[in-house]
């Protein structure tokens, strides 16, 4: 299941293109449950992509920097070692 939230969202579509409306303060987040699929890979000189998908087809994608990807790896043994998930 894909969840977004657009706040400030607004956009014209005129001739087939999309073209901002109003001030640039738009924001938005997404959220995706029940993934069937993720994996991680390179990404230009640095970074990591996740990208996760569900059965659904929807998908997302996170580029990480290497301290970002070293941050989640500790998360995720932290939380392995408090037995809280990964069981």
């Amino acid at each position: 299941m894909l969840a977004l939230q657009l706040d400030d969202f607004m956009v014209e579509l005129k001739d087939g293109a999309l073209k901002n409306v109003g001030p640039s303060n738009k924001s938005g987040s997404a959220k995706l449950f029940d993934t069937e699929e993720i994996e991680a890979r390179e990404f230009g000189d640095k970074r990591v992509k996740v990208v996760a998908e569900d059965d659904e087809g929807n998908e997302v994608q996170v580029a990480l920097f290497p301290e970002q990807v070293r941050a989640l790896a500790d998360d995720i043994a932290e939380l392995e070692a408090e037995s809280r998930v990964l069981e």
